[in-house]
């Protein structure tokens, strides 16, 4: 797999047309010409025009020989995010196979979250939950985010750390679950150099001055196991060299505190053969030409990575006395492990591209790793939650276990006994009173090591200890021993359960006595699919279900009868002084009338109504109104000072809200203030990210701060908020710009 090249569109186009029909080639063609159609007017911070980024993200699934879906899906992996077109039009144009890949890869930009963290985690909790329904969902990610590794450098250095940062804690290790290690060795070089660049190019540098010796001893290397296995007589069989990754030698170094000079295989050598029973007799020959080192041979054909990966690994007292690392698998094997799940993908062996690519059809060791996702996933309490395990459970180290049977428990690393109980099964683990490892009883805290063989102990009569929770270090085992002590808990925890939802009543004026009837808790508790009023109660007392949301479905009708009550007391109100606004109404201007239609107020219509200039309010925002002499009702948006100065005067406010997008496109301003680094063509760069997003630019005007900061200050027209939010995006991705700030006048 070329790392390197950077392809044109119609490079790809070849590329898939070595092992494509004309047919699919030409569907190909059709989603790269729209893409860059759409993309024509956006540049990446490079300066680069943006279509370059799907192109390299075709080309790298090209060279993997994926399907005709997931090329395609390369293309247009980023228009739904970065352009106006919708998951419908890719749907009618491709397909809706294209079109679910397509929405898998796509960050959810439209939901606001408490913070970044909680951001970033949705998006990878909606990654991974997408891989259970097309496994090509991350096998295009993957391919995204390698292409934005290789570009990194466009972009400041505290992006650089932190995009690295998450590519090494997420997709590397994905990419390493998958067994895509053409992606996984990459991915990690390139997050090293970012995030620590001394000793990355340290470490090359190293590498590089020895060279040309590593090379001449791998050559002799080669040479003599050829001579070695050519009195066997085996059938295409290929014998080369192959130097280490970087961060694999960093890892050696920092685990094991070792200097480089204390690293012997820097360099291995690979030898390719037809069949299994090859491989053992290539291993014999080498074991009977040099000595091999003990306990450094393990055997992965016979018991196969998790992730699919099989292979011989060995290492032997080498030319001149030094160790030398061998590795021997079949051509098969070799294809697997460069390329993973992504090899059962490849299009010569899934021609019919427009299915669903359920990963129960094709690759057992994929399933275990989306079972194992979707399992958390239950058990996960939020976005954050899930991710904490998904990395703890699933991307850590691993170790490999025996039943006395044979069966063969894959689990992260310090795992314990009571961790495979309830890997097995919750009961067993419940009903666990102790293990034996190899024969011997070991205690609950012993640490499990790979070719372990486990006996768990159980007793019906046996019930889990409180103590266990720290004995234990998967979440999985921690989840269903906290469950077990919740349903013991249960009455405790519907007496919480009940206090925390009088106290949310009482916060919000509502007196408990009154709210709190049976028959409205059933009904609430049959609106939250929950089987009781107690179910409910335990729910909140437990923390699975929050009280001031129970708290509102309880108060809905209050607060309906008391809505009502206030729109006639505002209809009175506008009765005064209605004369003078009816005349106003009939005189509405064509802009005036259209933000009228999009402001709903309850029980109130035909009624002038003014959008606040001070804080420039866009459908979608949060907004109050409060009634003006002789002008209607005046809006503005929450946090707007003129809206605290009417409440602080005795102004009632009124609740307005957006009527739903009629298929009006009225030009809301919105006005916006860039804070960025003083430099040549930062302007230019902000008003290119501003108009390949909106064809309204009421005004710009920038200046230099005080402190050498640069300014600029924007007025744009847009549709709705969810538009806004787009362009400052766009916006804080430039690489000069520091903060993008909706203002107030």
């Amino acid at each position: 797999m070329a790392k390197t090249k950077n392809y044109t569109g119609e490079e790809v186009l070849d590329l898939v047309g070595q092992y494509m029909s004309d047919a699919d080639t030409a569907k190909v063609r059709e989603a790269y010409l729209w893409a860059a159609a759409l993309h024509e007017s956006q540049r990446r911070k490079s300066g680069e025009p943006y279509i370059v980024h799907p192109i390299q993200v075709a080309a790298i699934l090209a060279e993997l020989k994926m399907d005709t879906a997931t090329v395609i899906s390369g293309y247009l992996h980023d228009v739904v995010e970065d352009t106006p077109a919708t998951l419908a039009d890719v749907e009618a144009k491709f397909g809706a196979v294209i079109a679910q890949i397509i929405d898998g890869v796509t960050k959810i930009s439209k939901i606001k979250y408490q913070s970044s963290q909680e951001q970033l985690a949705e998006n990878h909790r909606k990654l991974l939950l997408a891989m259970s329904k097309d496994i090509r969902v991350i096998i295009v990610k993957l391919a995204d985010r390698l292409h934005n590794m290789r570009t990194l450098g466009a972009l400041r250095p505290d992006k650089q750390r932190r995009i690295a940062s998450e590519t090494l804690d997420i997709y590397a290790p994905l990419a390493d679950r998958l067994g895509i290690s053409a992606i996984k060795w990459e991915l990690e070089d390139l997050s090293l150099s970012y995030l620590d660049t001394e000793k990355y190019h340290g470490i090359a540098s190293q590498m590089n001055m020895k060279r040309d010796e590593r090379i001449r001893y791998v050559e002799e290397a080669v040479s003599e196991i050829e001579k070695t296995i050519h009195e066997l007589e085996l059938k295409n069989v290929d014998v080369y060299g192959r130097p280490k990754h970087i961060y694999s030698i960093y890892r050696k170094m920092t685990d094991k505190h070792k200097a480089f000079e204390e690293i012997y295989d820097l360099s291995a050598v690979r030898v390719l053969t037809d069949t299994i029973p090859d491989t053992y007799a290539v291993l014999g020959a080498i074991h009977s030409k040099w000595m091999p080192v003990p306990g450094r041979f393990k055997d992965y054909i016979a018991l196969p990575k998790a992730n699919g990966y099989q292979s011989l690994h060995t290492t032997v007292v080498g030319p001149g006395g030094r160790p030398l690392e061998v590795q021997i698998r079949t051509h098969t094997m070799h294809e697997v492990a460069e390329y993973g799940v992504a090899a059962h993908w490849a299009y010569k062996k899934n021609k019919n591209s427009n299915k669903e690519a359920n990963v129960t059809d094709k690759n057992e060791h994929a399933l275990n790793v989306i079972q194992g996702i979707l399992e958390l996933q239950e058990d996960a309490k939020n976005a954050e939650d899930f991710m904490a395990s998904v990395q703890g459970d699933l991307f850590s180290d691993r170790v490999y276990a025996f039943t006395p049977r044979g069966d063969v428990f894959e689990l992260a690393k310090g795992a314990g006994p009571l961790d495979m109980a309830f890997s097995i099964h919750t009961n067993v683990g419940i009903k666990t009173v102790g293990a034996k490892i190899n024969g011997r009883i070991v205690p609950l805290d012993y640490k499990i090591k790979t070719g372990d063989i486990i006996e768990i102990i159980t007793s019906a009569t046996a019930k889990p200890s409180r103590d266990w929770l720290d004995l234990v270090s998967t979440r999985r085992a921690r989840n269903k021993i906290k469950q077990y002590f919740k349903q013991l808990d249960r009455d405790d925890n519907i007496s919480a359960g009940q206090d925390l939802l009088a106290r949310s009543l009482r916060d919000t004026g509502f007196d408990p006595i009154t709210v709190l009837t049976a028959d409205k808790l059933t009904k609430t508790a049959e609106s939250m699919h929950l089987n009781s009023s107690d179910d409910l109660l335990a729910a909140i007392g437990y923390g699975d279900v929050a009280s001031p949301g129970v708290a509102n479905k309880l108060t809905e009708d209050i607060r309906e009868a008391q809505q009502e009550e206030a729109t006639a007391e505002l209809q009175r109100e506008l009765l005064e002084e209605g004369h003078e606004i009816k005349r106003e109404n009939t005189a509405l201007t064509q802009r005036q009338r259209a933000v009228a239609d999009d402001i709903v107020i309850a029980g109130v219509d035909n009624l002038l109504i003014r959008l606040g200039r001070c804080c420039t309010p866009v459908p979608g925002d949060h907004v109050k109104g409060y009634i003006t002499k002789g002008r209607g009702i005046s809006v503005h948006r929450i946090g707007c000072p003129n809206i605290r100065a009417a409440e602080a005067h005795g102004q009632r406010l009124i609740d307005v809200q957006w009527e739903d997008d009629k298929g009006l496109k009225p030009n809301y301003d919105a006005d916006l203030k860039v804070h960025g680094e003083n430099r040549n063509g930062l302007l230019n760069d902000v008003l290119r990210s501003v108009n390949g997003r909106t064809k309204y630019v009421n005004s710009v005007n920038g200046h230099v701060t005080k402190n050498g900061m640069a300014q600029v200050s924007l007025s744009i027209g847009v549709k709705n908020s969810e538009q806004l939010d787009q362009i400052m995006d766009s916006l804080n991705n430039l690489p000069a710009v520091y903060d993008v700030e909706r203002t107030f006048h």
